[in-house]
């Protein structure tokens, strides 16, 4: 009789196992785009002015989702969400310039209906004056020149505030042109970076963007860069040439063959070749630390000569726009 009630009780509890590890694992970049992007179309500047560039953002956030359903790697799955995020900023920016286009219309609105008023008051004035002069002059020349010198200080006053708003119209077209200006610029600096970043392959961790370098640009348990190996460095070197603000922090790694006083060593020799080369192809050498670390932090098992290969490496950690690090 209990073996009747035991049966159907494993096997509901090995559906339910089965289910949770059938579960996406939580990606916490994935839920920062998500969060991004719901923030996105939540403002209404966007969905106006910027319904595009917000539906590129959710292709590409759907990219991340579909890899994240089918478990690929980790990498894989930070990179998507990655792109996601930076569509979605692509999109609040086009929303920025597009409202700040509007603004400057109002203003150029604004200032025309200033003008006209200010000559419809001059002219009114002109004529009530006009009229109180000749009324008067028919009575007492000298309230007529009283009128007449009334009339021109009107006038005066008028014409200085005509000259103070085309003043202020002037000054409101400029802010909006600077504006414009600096908004664009910013849209074409985040998409030209966008572009450079997905050509060296980089990849955003919690550190910031990784750019990793396998050991294909040495020989083995040589520090010496191979030929083709100074391609992938000519264009990191002209990323920094592109981005001054930017620094790196140059890491060698190396798998367990051989010893550790050995691996140490060759780790940092290939780090510092690697900034040598930055520095002879005109990268300051300021901007590039370096730091070896031998046989530490695998991130392949070293049991087999593939995971082997994936521990040999250079990794290019970059910094922020102000120039800070985070440090292992």
């Amino acid at each position: 009789m209990r073996n009747k009630f035991i049966l159907p009780t494993i096997i509901i509890a090995g559906t339910a196992l089965a289910a949770c590890s059938m579960q996406p694992e939580k990606n916490s970049m994935l839920d920062d785009a998500h969060s991004g992007y719901s923030v996105a179309q939540s403002n209404p500047d966007v969905t106006t002015h910027a319904a595009v560039e917000l539906q590129q953002a959710g292709k590409a956030l759907d990219k991340a989702d579909e890899a994240q359903k089918k478990r690929e790697d980790r990498e894989v799955v930070d990179h998507l969400a990655y792109l996601a995020k930076q569509r979605v900023a692509i999109a609040e920016e086009t929303a920025k310039l597009k409202v700040a286009e509007v603004a400057v219309e109002d203003t150029n609105t604004v200032r025309d209906k200033v003008r006209l008023d200010l000559r419809t008051a001059e002219a009114d004035a002109s004529r009530q004056k006009m009229a109180t002069a000749q009324e008067t002059a028919r009575t007492n020349a000298k309230d007529l020149a009283t009128a007449n010198a009334s009339a021109e200080l009107s006038r005066q006053n008028l014409a200085a505030q005509t000259a103070e708003a085309d003043r202020q119209a002037m000054i409101a077209q400029k802010n909006s042109d600077q504006q414009t200006v600096e908004l664009a610029a910013a849209e074409a600096r985040v998409i030209a970076m966008t572009t450079e970043l997905e050509d060296l392959n980089a990849k955003k961790t919690a550190r910031g963007l990784v750019i990793t370098l396998g050991d294909v640009l040495f020989d083995t348990n040589r520090a010496d860069l191979r030929s083709r190996g100074t391609i992938n460095i000519q264009k990191l070197a002209d990323f920094f040439h592109e981005y001054p603000e930017r620094k790196a922090l140059i890491e060698g790694f190396t798998d367990s063959t051989g010893s550790s006083n050995y691996n140490q060593d060759l780790s940092e020799r290939r780090a510092n070749i690697v900034r040598d080369t930055l520095i002879h192809m005109g990268v300051d050498g300021d901007r590039i630390s370096t730091r070896g670390y031998g046989e530490e932090n695998p991130v392949a098992s070293n049991d087999t000569p593939a995971g082997r290969q994936l521990n040999r490496r250079v990794e290019i950690v970059l910094s922020d726009e102000a120039g800070n690090i985070t440090p292992r």
